[in-house]
């Protein structure tokens, strides 16, 4: 499998009851699906994983993986401080019939990197499913260093990629060259997708994907088909909505705008909490900047921002808010 182009960190939609919202789930399946995602990563950081409880960690997968019924991969978030509790989510996740999975490296433990490579290499050993490494220190207080993945690659033949969150190009740039290119290299973070692209990887697990896949999708496809000017255009034309969306802790202010946009309700577990006041204004200025317009209709992900589109097949459906525009940004003007 290759693991290439837009994926989304999928959000975990709840109800007014605290309760995993499947219909809304299964709505945004609907939407990337549409939109030009090309792979969707339930139970990551931006699914709230950490505030989900075992039952509803195999909920959401189970979900995922059966609205999206083989149209694109699902990468199951599987990750866990615990070993144990690892191989039995990634367990789950290949019974249930995901694609991948994505392991954060063990948090709060601050494990050696022999504690790291033991870790990953129990879940290699216990579940044939490829594997996605998930390296965010800013989250997990460790990082797993190039050299770390190097010997995982070499010894154990089902961990295939990395999500990179690291912020470090060096260090990508040692990882690709240690694995020497066996490993796929993801950007973990927004604002360096395009970077991450020139120095050789693939694509991006996307927080913004959220909210306009088909534009997330097209920067890292102009980029791939060699076009990097029109790739350019893309990131200037998101990066203002990427900034946004880190302005507080994620996924806090990309729930709080796909709640704004009518799309899922905007619930948060604590110790997650609602945006500061001055912080939702920027969110909210953003995307009125963007052209995102805020809906009422929280039931739908049908009628809001429906317009004509060409999807990347060719064939002309209906585009949701945030899906592809029919072109690329316009060239800034020569002055």
């Amino acid at each position: 499998m290759k693991f290439h182009g837009s994926l989304v960190a999928l959000v975990t939609p709840f109800t007014a009851q605290d309760r995993v919202d499947e219909g809304a789930l299964k709505r945004l399946v609907e939407f990337h699906v549409a939109g030009g995602t090309t792979g969707l990563v339930p139970c990551g950081t931006t699914g709230e994983s950490a505030t989900l409880s075992t039952d509803e960690h195999g909920q959401v997968i189970e979900t995922v993986v059966q609205a999206a019924r083989g149209r694109i991969p699902v990468i199951a978030g599987t990750g866990s401080n615990n070993t144990k509790e690892a191989v039995s989510l990634t367990a789950h996740a290949k019974r249930v019939g995901a694609d991948a999975a994505l392991l954060i490296s063990p948090y709060y433990n601050r494990p050696t990197q022999r504690g790291l490579y033991l870790h990953f290499k129990a879940v290699a050993d216990s579940v044939d499913l490829p594997l996605i490494l998930y390296n965010i220190a800013s989250r997990t207080a460790v990082n797993i260093e190039p050299e770390t993945m190097a010997k995982l690659v070499a010894d154990c033949r089902n961990i295939v990629a990395v999500k990179e969150a690291s912020g470090n190009l060096e260090q990508m740039s040692r990882i690709l060259q240690l694995t020497k290119r066996r490993l796929t290299l993801l950007s973990g973070d927004d604002a360096l997708t395009l970077p991450v692209l020139a120095i050789g990887g693939t694509g991006v697990i996307s927080v913004v994907a959220n909210l306009v896949p088909g534009d997330v999708a097209a920067m890292v496809e102009a980029y791939e088909h060699g076009k990097p000017d029109e790739a350019i255009r893309w990131h200037d034309k998101l990066s203002p909505l990427t900034k946004v969306m880190f302005i507080e802790t994620n996924p806090i202010p990309v729930k709080t705008a796909m709640g704004i946009l009518g799309v899922i309700e905007p619930g948060l577990r604590l110790p997650l909490c609602a945006m500061d006041g001055a912080n939702l204004e920027k969110l909210r200025a953003a995307l009125k900047a963007y052209g995102l317009r805020s809906r009422r209709n929280t039931r739908s992900m049908a009628s809001p921002g429906l317009r004509s589109g060409r999807h990347r097949g060719g064939r002309g459906v209906p585009r949701p808010l945030g899906a592809r525009p029919a072109a690329s940004p316009a060239k800034p003007k020569a002055r």
